[in-house]
């Protein structure tokens, strides 16, 4: 991911003004670190910070129409640039570059267009007017900023902006701010996004061919990439699409027809087993990184000055994988391919066995995906990018989340009378006899949520840390501290103390999700049980007994799903992850 940073009508055309925006787009510079680019318009400035993955000879950025009356600079992939380039064909590109078709777009109602993930900023240096968007899930981390003296402000991370706003917020996703308008309006308006309950039959062909584009128009790279790889089966059948397509593609051509696979994990993870097990089956060159309590400790204001949250949770699940691509971009791979966004359409999380109906289900499953850019994109994205790693996401591929989303949500419920376990039509989907894409095993593996031994390892750890800097009483002044998301534990303490050290203003601590959760859940789906008001925890903990009750009483507690003996706080789960004691 590159990092982009504006500044617009700030009136101050100044060679110090100029200063203070490089300065800042410094800050972004982990993100992009194969090139800098800087454009002025009078007291407009365009910063980008470049991660080469397509074309990156010449692609470098701010990009430009033909007459360069139209400035761009971009975060993002483009997947379908070719099919818009053919479209544009009375134009003149002077890049290769995916994004380049932004600025020749321009004029149209365009950014629906687009099929990628994406923030970016265009100028029109003829009015000086401009307009912002972001992709539709939010993959792309984005904020917008306001000035005293009138200036908008945006940045891919708080930190490119947040010593110099009077306010900043996290940029919606799916929606542009024109400056024309002087507001936000959405672009993405998917039937979904109303939460009006869909009625499509499930077909498991339509889901399986619409998962396969959605992994493949993925494998458009000029640099080596691989697959993260836990063993789980979001991450499995990632791998395996990607290992079957790859021969015949360009990146085949340049980099190798055998997919390399990642996975980090504390020594002795089950999951590290099922990773190795999945790539073996799959032929992948399979790297295994192994880290300790103390190497996850040690990297924690890292974690959160990068991250950029106090969210307990997100910070648990960023530190492996943050040290996870610290390793994988020392191999010389700058993109990864990961399994995000499966649970939030599906349903995979462990209190969804509770919904009351198909109605609330599909309710909750809307709300999920539309806060994924607070916690699962924004820890993918920023965990990935901190070291100059890309990590593209195909679960939330708008094509593929129209189709799965428009599936009547009675054949995603959890029924298990009937042997539907979580995210069954995910798994039918790609239950082929002939040419299998997982071993049967694998492809109805419950989901996992770290068993005892894996959570306790880590999460202890990080619990009996914190509990030595965090006093009880600091803790009974916390609302006197902190009265906005007032932390309950020393462990959010702890954070938060961190993150206001790093952004102390209070837009900042406003960027930040709130409000109760148990098991992950939205603050409505708490409703669907009353022991869980007196439970809040976003951990899978809160929701053990419920998940138990669930199943057969008669079964042995080692025959049950590994996601029903979790009885630990959870780390948001993500694929090539692997936690054990």
């Amino acid at each position: 991911m590159c990092g982009i940073l504006a500044v617009l009508g700030c009136s101050d055309d100044s060679q110090a003004k100029r200063v203070r925006v490089l300065e800042l787009s410094r800050r972004l510079k982990h993100r992009g670190p194969d090139w800098s680019g800087l454009y002025q318009h009078g007291d407009c400035y365009l910063a980008h910070q470049r991660l080469a993955i397509i074309d990156p000879a010449s692609g470098d950025q701010p990009l430009f129409n033909e007459d360069k009356s139209v400035v761009v600079t971009v975060n993002g992939e483009i997947y379908n640039h070719e099919e818009l380039r053919k479209k544009l064909a009375n134009h003149k590109f002077r890049t290769g570059s995916d994004c380049d078709v932004i600025a020749h777009l321009y004029g149209e109602d365009f950014v629906d267009m687009l099929d990628g993930i994406f923030s970016f900023v265009l100028l029109d240096t003829r009015d000086n007017s401009f307009i912002v968007a972001r992709d539709a899930i939010g993959v792309t981390s984005l904020y917008i900023g306001w000035g005293l003296d009138g200036s908008v402000w945006i940045s891919s991370e708080l930190k490119g902006l947040n010593d110099d706003c009077e306010h900043f917020e996290s940029f919606p996703p799916g929606h542009l701010y024109s400056s024309k308008s002087g507001g936000f309006r959405r672009w993405y308006n998917p039937p979904w996004f109303s939460e009006a309950i869909p009625s499509v039959p499930y077909d498991p062909l339509v889901l399986r061919r619409a998962f396969e584009n959605a992994v493949t128009k993925r494998l458009m790279t000029d640099v080596p990439f691989g697959v993260l790889l836990s063993g789980g089966l979001d991450s499995s059948l990632v791998a395996s699409i990607t290992a079957r397509y790859l021969a015949g593609t360009k990146a085949a051509k340049h980099w190798g027809a055998q997919l390399h696979s990642f996975c980090v994990g504390l020594e002795g993870s089950p999951d590290l087993k099922a990773a190795r097990e999945v790539a073996d089956y799959l032929g992948t060159v399979h790297h295994e990184f192994h880290f300790t309590v103390q190497d996850g400790i040690d990297a924690i204001e890292d974690v959160i000055y990068h991250i950029e949250t106090y969210d307990v949770t997100t910070i648990r699940a960023s530190t492996p994988m943050f040290l996870m691509s610290r390793k994988i971009k020392s191999l010389g791979v700058k993109m990864v391919i990961s399994g995000e966004g499966s649970d939030e359409i599906f349903g995979g999380y462990l209190y969804f066995h509770k919904a009351p109906n198909k109605d609330e289900f599909h309710r909750e499953t809307c709300r999920k995906i539309k806060a994924l850019h607070q916690y699962d994109c924004l820890r993918a994205n920023k965990a990935t990018s901190a070291w100059g790693l890309e990590a593209r996401v195909p679960f939330l591929d708008k094509e593929f989340i129209n189709v799965a989303m428009s599936i009547d949500p009675e054949a995603k419920m959890i029924k298990n009378d009937e042997g539907r376990i979580e995210k069954w039509v995910l798994r039918r989907a790609f239950d082929e006899e002939e040419h299998p894409y997982l071993p049967k095993h694998i492809l109805y593996r419950q989901k996992e949520q770290f068993s005892d031994g894996v959570g306790y390892s880590w999460i202890d750890g990080l619990k009996a840390h914190t509990a030595r800097h965090v006093t009880d009483k600091m803790m009974s002044n916390a609302s006197f501290i902190f009265p906005h998301n007032t932390p309950t534990t020393k462990e959010a303490y702890y954070y938060r103390m961190i993150f206001e050290r790093f952004f102390p203003q209070n837009s900042a601590r406003l960027t930040v999700p709130g409000g109760a959760s148990v098991a992950c859940s939205t603050a409505k789906a708490v409703e669907w049980d009353a022991a869980w008001k007196n439970n809040l925890d976003p951990s899978g903990r809160a929701a053990l007994g419920v998940h138990l009750s669930a199943y057969d009483a008669e079964t042995p507690l080692s025959n049950k799903p590994s996601k029903v003996i979790d009885s630990i706080p959870r780390m948001m789960d993500f694929p090539g992850v692997a936690i054990q004691s």
